[in-house]
């Protein structure tokens, strides 16, 4: 019964110990650094991930259909989204008043 309460705890190790890793690959390959490093970081990836997909399709003898060309930069796409949510976030409160009075004005006016 011993091995039957510690398997959880393994569990738990096995889950931290792949996230630790997947941390630390992140880390180290400039993923969590600021945007010049992840856009090289970006580079390299897009250069090795399709030779390395390629190699295993021909070993397992699959076949897959051409990537699709992306016309943007995925870099610039993630940076102006979090612009824009960090300017929603930014001018939220103020919204928010404006809801509120415009709100408190229309219960006035229904009270009339």
């Amino acid at each position: 019964q011993c091995s039957v309460v510690f398997l959880p705890s393994r569990r738990l190790a096995t889950k931290v110990a792949v996230a630790g890793g997947a941390v630390y690959v992140a880390y180290d390959s400039g993923l969590l650094g600021g945007g010049e490093e992840g856009a090289v970081a970006l580079s390299k990836a897009t250069a090795a991930i399709p030779p390395a997909v390629n190699e295993w399709a021909k070993y397992f003898g699959f076949e897959f259909p051409a990537a699709p060309k992306v016309e943007f930069s995925p870099v610039d796409a993630w940076n102006s989204g979090v612009k824009k949510s960090i300017h929603a976030l930014s001018v939220a409160p103020t919204v928010l008043c404006d809801y509120t009075s415009q709100g408190l004005q229309y219960l006035k006016d229904l009270t009339k």
